[in-house]
């Protein structure tokens, strides 16, 4: 007789009290929505079934994370974002670079879409056809539990991103719908005609007007239309339909019971359409993610909610939430990069000065992700209002810094590429790695050392702004623009694949060789990742402030951080001009003892009456530290 499975029984009490917690404003969040007690109902016991199949290491760190809420925003996360692929060809192959990371005092990887989706018409795997499985050619589900569980051992935590507004046309639930199953096409936005269509287009933006204009495709399996915000193979989910939602909270939860750590809302803003609205950033969208902030807190604690929320400042912060009731742990902050590039092309920091300056007016308690380059292009976003106090026109303006990114300005050695080049808009975006935007394809050596001055300079710029500093891999070795894709018919349409190229691990073997770039660099970022981890003036806790420099080549930030007795100051100056810059700061340098943190000498603050010298594109992070007796 075949062995009776053994009964295990599980003692519900940890989920019944998180649910009981949240129960009330789940209810009537879920009612405003739906207003459906039977999906209610289901979604409850799916969080239930949820919280039972995770396992008992991810529990222990739910735990361990629930007693320390504030583990992800102090001074000792550095991030990194690769596309496994490119990394180290699969999963297990990311798995033997762990040491790699380790040695590039990485603590936070973030691996680029990696579920299954379709060869060809996949968007960079942001046309996801099953939200359980992973890629053939990257392993297996199995493979990215094991991973994440290595990871955890030390002390890694691992970003997956979860695509919301959308799924592969290939996807079981568009198949189903393809074959006219209506309950499955009630999961999109299915039209008999045109009429509906096109009212929506009278007020909703296109994502891609040159490479995919228009919001909505016939399927001629249906003769339907069907909406398609971004690409015509991705179908836009209905989320006033409770099964989709619920199905999608669902696939959200079982990746984070393969042990994902943050979890990357794409396209979070564009989840919610109605008729007559732009479908961006709807009262109902904040809704779902607190939701699904709710949902996590009851079933998996320890992860994190990431929002991609690629806007301006205004339309980013609602997306933190309130401090009562939260919605995304972090947010990126986009506009600060673009501000950054700007800068490198303009030269000039009062926009850049004047961007900072809204978000350190900003709760301490908000968590941003920095960065300089990502997979994605460098769009134009820019306070262009602000910019017009200077006579600054936008569409000049694009062209200028696009010239100039790309090398086609007297001077520059910048070598990027445009992306969605829309001459009749007077709009294009940028493409490029760091070290390529920088400089660092000029073969002339006085010119190569100021393109590795000024990617040293950006680092500890983006290392000295509050949050989670992120690389993206390469970066750390000066890693240069990949041209072969355009022999790639695949991606030959797509520039963005210039800076997606397989990591140089070849010439990564030299990042301990000082006489190399990948070992300067790469030295460099390192000393900036030990001096971050070093002084608690680094924490999100800091208070920051803009100093003022009196030359507008030259940012100056200022951080202050104070716990019991120890205190803690930084003066911190970045030279956007390749030429030397002189300067008299706004800042008292005389009443403390600074250190120049990057040569460890004292700094003499007593003479040139408090005139600073900066080389071009160098900068200078001083630090005083004392300590103040508490009787």
């Amino acid at each position: 007789m075949p062995r009776a499975k053994k009964k295990i029984d599980i003692d519900y009490t940890v989920f019944e009290k998180r649910l009981a917690k949240n129960f009330d404003e789940l209810k009537w969040l879920y009612y405003e929505l739906y207003n459906d007690s039977g999906a209610f109902e289901y979604f409850c016991g799916m969080l239930k079934r949820a919280w039972a199949e995770r396992n008992d290491e991810l529990k222990e760190l739910d735990e361990a994370r629930e007693q320390n809420p504030d583990w992800y925003s102090g001074n000792d996360i550095l991030g990194m974002m690769a596309y496994t692929e490119c990394f180290a060809k699969n999963l297990k192959g990311v798995e033997r670079h762990l040491n790699y990371l380790e040695e590039c005092g990485v603590d936070y990887l973030h691996l680029m879409p990696l579920l299954d989706s379709p060869k060809g018409k996949s968007d960079g795997g942001y046309a996801v056809s099953d939200f359980r499985k992973v890629r053939e050619d990257l392993g297996t589900m199995k493979d990215l539990a094991r991973l994440s569980s290595k990871c955890h051992a030390l002390g890694i935590s691992l970003c997956l991103d979860f695509v919301m507004n959308h799924t592969s046309e290939e996807h079981e639930w568009a198949l189903k719908a393809k074959q006219g199953e209506k309950a499955y096409q009630d999961r999109y936005f299915f039209y008999d005609d045109w009429t509906i269509p096109n009212e929506f287009e009278k007020t909703l933006p296109q994502v891609f007007p040159t490479t995919a204009p228009g919001n909505f495709t016939l399927n001629p399996d249906t003769n339907k239309i069907v909406m398609t915000t971004f690409y015509p193979y991705q179908w836009d989910l209905n989320y006033s339909n409770p099964t989709v939602f619920n199905d999608m909270t669902d696939n959200m939860l079982f990746l984070c019971n393969q042990g994902i750590d943050i979890i990357r809302l794409d396209a979070v803003p564009y989840i919610w359409k109605t008729l007559g609205t732009n479908c961006r950033n709807l009262p109902q969208v904040h809704n779902l993610v607190r939701i699904m902030r709710i949902a996590c807190e009851i079933v998996c604690p320890g992860t994190l909610l990431l929002g991609e929320v690629v806007m301006e400042p205004s339309k980013v912060v609602p997306y933190f939430g309130s401090v009562s009731k939260p919605e995304c742990h972090m947010l990126y902050n986009v506009t600060t990069m673009a501000s950054t590039w700007h800068t490198v092309a303009t030269r000039d920091v009062r926009l850049l000065r004047h961007q900072l300056e809204s978000v350190f007016r900003l709760p301490k308690a908000y968590v941003f992700l920095n960065y300089l380059r990502c997979h994605d292009d460098i769009g134009w976003g820019l306070d262009y209002d602000y910019l017009k106090n200077f006579g600054i026109d936008e569409i000049p303006h694009k062209k200028y810094l696009n010239d100039y990114l790309k090398g086609d300005y007297p001077n520059s050695i910048s070598r990027g590429e445009l992306y969605n080049d829309a001459p009749e808009l007077g709009d294009a975006r940028m493409c490029g790695t760091t070290a390529s935007l920088c400089g660092l394809e000029s073969e002339n050596l006085n010119e190569r050392d100021l393109a590795i001055r000024l990617d040293e300079m950006l680092h500890a710029f983006l290392f000295t702004q509050s949050g989670i500093p992120v690389l993206y891999s390469g970066d750390e070795v000066g890693q240069l623009n990949d041209y072969s894709y355009h022999d790639d018919p695949e991606k030959a349409d797509d520039s963005r694949y210039i800076h997606r190229g397989a990591f140089n691990w070849h010439k990564a073997i030299s990042r301990n060789d000082l006489r190399t770039v990948q070992g300067k660099i790469f030295r460099a970022i390192k000393k900036l990742t030990t001096l971050r981890e070093k002084y608690n003036v680094f924490t999100n806790a800091a208070d920051t402030w803009i100093i003022e420099t009196h030359n507008d080549h030259v940012l100056g930030i200022g951080r202050y951080y104070g716990e019991k007795s120890l205190k803690e100051k930084m003066l911190a100056f970045f030279n956007f001009d390749e030429h030397e810059q002189i300067f008299t700061p706004d800042e008292n340098l005389r009443d403390f003892d600074f250190i120049d943190c990057i040569t460890g000498e004292k700094f003499n603050s007593h003479s040139n009456n408090g005139i600073i010298n900066l080389r071009g594109y160098d900068f200078k992070w001083l630090i005083a530290s004392w300590r103040e007796d508490l009787n």
